[in-house]
């Protein structure tokens, strides 16, 4: 046993640093040798669930790595209603393994199980299949979204998909070609508009075109004999981050090696899980997203025709991103919105409803691993889905405020209560966009991706594929830092044989420091002056790289010899409105206008109770809940939900065509029994004071309807004792459907 050396506090921390030293030395070891064995599994994830495996995407016609598994509820979770629609989490193949949306049981899947849903989760294996492509892949969530929706023909919705970062844009692509197999889509730190930034951030954005375009992927991918090493991603993700990467992920881990070690090894296991794409799906990844940008426009077509246009989707989607991202920025995650669609009309002729919340500074993997995160904004999202999909077509923004705070919280679902706030194309110009001379930039930096590109495959790729032989590909793959760093580590490498037993004898003669020993202190000084080194010159690397990307792509010659400077179009044209779709408007408009005579006391509530609310231009969770009692007490059979959403959407479009008709011709809808008028009444008023105090214009269209509908004071006393009774029975506290 080392002698008592706390009368010598230097002496002590001698002893301590070594300890942590040689104990971190061997949480290293075990990193490596953690991903040695798990580089010949297959199935190889990082999820915290079982799951049955239910679709192998290597049956499908054109065969792909993906494969779809029934997640298995744990032990204690409540049980999973059939009438609930499924979730599925897709995970991002972009370098890692599959399993970062299940990684915690405070995680995607998990809020998603806890509100008893059944959830299925997309993951992939290590090597993709011959010739895969990207829209194999894309057919291939198709598939698993069918195959989810046969599996739950009774539940009220259709599945729900959740694609993570890269996984969200292929989501967007396959609900865009197949909209029918799709519930809501939440797309979660998705690059989708990749372009767009702000100045002085959002660095990443320029790569490409500092890098001269996609050759070097292309370069890459002949030098892995076809395959793109998943391992460089990891890097070019990493090198985002200097401080971070090169310093206080290890430090944090040395500093506290008797507790931070667990933490430190889970999330290695997922992040050093390298997998590899087709040479053809990174290049098509590249080429028509990242340098080329051709998703946000409608420009994007696949293969044999099909022509991606994002404004054919069907299904809510919910757009979750954060300030603290710097891979996937909120610009990037909501530009592709005003790129596609001229307005707010615009989105709303197109029967688009999309909701948005933007964290305050969850960094891009807390987004998917943060506890607090899955707790807040994940729980509000999946236990308001039904919510979202009924919502009228338009933008929104989810709100988030603590339930304890708000007025009627137990109608909040959990801790927190979320209001879906209307929000205009100019709300999201606070976020970062593109502005006409930055387009003009990326464009030219496209059109030398182009040319470069194919002065490559004519000229150098012959040579690059005749000495890409195997040995030398795996050298070269076994070689890459990002493994390197794992294996030499290892119990591999010789030179770390004496570690083990070391760290055995260091665990068990461990004298820690206290953390105000002046060695402790001294060090967490070092630590912080690295850090802001670190951190500066990421900060200057930054900024000249985006000066540099800014002037050259700028440049009256560049301009000039890519055809940009002599353009007097956009760069890139934004899609604009069909004849077909007019002429669809126009019809659907007078449609509506012939049918506003037409219906019943659904339809005469509904309009009713948009037509009140329309003033405060939001939708509250509470509103939502006494609905929802409403319908599980008069039986969900009796409205089910697609119809009660059929109905919602035809009520608003006749207040938005023709407000003044559609409230002159509701009392046409309504019974002549004055009781029916008053029970239904009493759910209105239910339903909009359910969030507090009205405001004065929305508390004047509530007195207007209650004269509409014949429901003053006297009436609403006249009502039979029956009635009244019911709309109690109907309001009361059961379980949310």
């Amino acid at each position: 046993m080392p002698a008592d050396l706390t009368p010598f506090p230097w002496a002590a921390y001698g002893l301590d640093a070594w300890q942590r030293s040689v104990l971190f030395l061997d949480v290293l070891r075990e990193r490596g040798n953690a991903f040695l064995e798990r580089e010949d599994d297959p199935m190889r994830n990082v999820l915290t669930f079982g799951f049955e495996l239910v679709m192998d995407g290597r049956d499908l016609p054109r065969p792909v790595n993906y494969w779809m598994a029934r997640v298995t509820p744990p032990e204690g979770a409540p049980p999973t209603d059939p009438l609930n629609r499924p979730f599925i989490v897709i995970d991002p193949r972009a370098g890692h393994g599959p399993g970062i949306g299940g990684f915690k049981a405070d995680s995607e899947i998990g809020v998603a199980i806890a509100a008893g849903h059944p959830c299925y989760f997309v993951g992939f294996r290590p090597e993709p299949e011959p010739g895969q492509t990207i829209e194999d892949v894309v057919r291939a969530i198709i598939a698993f979204a069918e195959e989810a929706g046969r599996r739950h023909r009774d539940a009220e919705g259709k599945p729900v998909a959740i694609g993570n970062c890269q996984a969200g844009w292929a989501l967007l692509m396959a609900a865009a070609i197949r909209p029918e197999a799709f519930g809501p889509l939440m797309v979660a730190g998705s690059p989708v508009s990749t372009w767009a930034g702000t100045e002085g951030r959002a660095p990443m954005r320029y790569l490409g075109g500092l890098l001269g375009g996609s050759w070097l992927t292309a370069m890459t991918g002949d030098l892995g004999g076809g395959k793109f090493d998943g391992a460089w991603l990891v890097s070019n993700f990493e090198s985002g981050n200097p401080a971070n990467t090169y310093w206080t992920k290890q430090y944090e881990v040395w500093a506290d090696i008797d507790r931070a070690a667990e933490r430190y090894l889970g999330f290695e296991k997922w992040w050093g899980g390298h997998v590899r794409l087709n040479a053809a799906e990174m290049q098509f990844i590249v080429d028509q997203l990242f340098v080329g940008n051709r998703l946000a426009t409608g420009e994007l077509t696949f293969s044999d025709g099909t022509r991606v246009d994002m404004r054919a989707i069907q299904s809510p989607i919910i757009v979750f991103c954060s300030e603290g991202d710097d891979i996937t920025p909120p610009a990037q995650a909501l530009s592709w919105i005003t790129d596609l669609y001229g307005d707010e009309n615009d989105l709303r002729t197109h029967g688009q409803t999309i909701v948005y919340s933007v964290h305050g500074s969850i960094g891009h993997l807390g987004i998917f691993v943060s506890g607090g995160v899955a707790r807040k904004e994940h729980n509000e999202f999946a236990s308001n889905m039904d919510m979202i999909d009924v919502l009228p077509p338009g933008l929104y923004e989810a709100v988030l405020r603590p339930a304890k705070e708000q007025a009627r919280a137990e109608l909040a679902g959990g801790d927190w209560l979320v209001n879906f706030q209307t929000r205009r194309f100019e709300d999201l110009a606070q976020h970062g966009g593109t502005d006409p001379e930055d387009e003009k930039r990326f464009a030219a930096a496209r059109r030398v991706s182009e040319a470069n590109l194919a002065l490559y495959r004519q000229f150098a790729q012959p040579v690059v594929r005749a000495l890409a032989a195997p040995p030398v590909t795996m050298a070269l793959e076994q070689l890459h830092p990002a493994r390197l760093s794992y294996t030499l580590f290892s119990d591999r490498n010789p030179a770390m044989a004496w570690v083990r037993w070391a760290a055995e004898m260091a665990r068990g003669n461990r004298k820690p420091v206290p953390e105000d020993n002046p060695g402790r202190l001294a060090e967490r000084q070092v630590s912080e002056a690295v850090t802001r080194m670190l951190e500066a010159y990421g900060r200057q690397r930054d900024a000249l790289s985006e000066r540099v990307f800014r002037e050259v792509y700028a440049s009256p010659a560049v301009q000039a010899l890519t055809g940009i400077a002599t353009e007097t179009a956009p760069p890139r044209a934004r899609p604009g409105q069909s004849p077909d779709h007019e002429r669809f408007v126009a019809l659907a408009g007078e449609r509506l206008r012939a049918a506003m005579a037409e219906g019943g006391l659904h339809e005469a509530l509904l309009r009713a109770l948009i037509w009140v609310r329309l003033p405060t231009a939001n939708a509250d969770e509470r509103s939502f809940a006494i609905i929802r009692r409403i319908r599980a007490a008069m039986r969900r059979d009796a409205l089910p939900l697609a119809e009660f959403k059929r109905t919602i959407r035809q009520q608003f479009f006749m207040l938005m065509i023709d407000e003044a008709r559609a409230i002159e011709t509701l009392p046409g809808l309504l019974p002549d029994d004055p009781g029916l008028r008053a029970e239904a009444l009493a759910a209105l008023r239910a339903v909009v004071e359910a969030a507090g105090d009205l405001p004065p214009e929305a508390a004047r269209r509530l007195a207007e309807v209650e004269r509409i509908f014949g429901g003053d004071d006297h009436a609403a006393k006249a009502a039979p004792d029956g009635a009244t009774s019911l709309v109690a029975r109907r309001i009361r506290p059961v379980r949310a459907g």
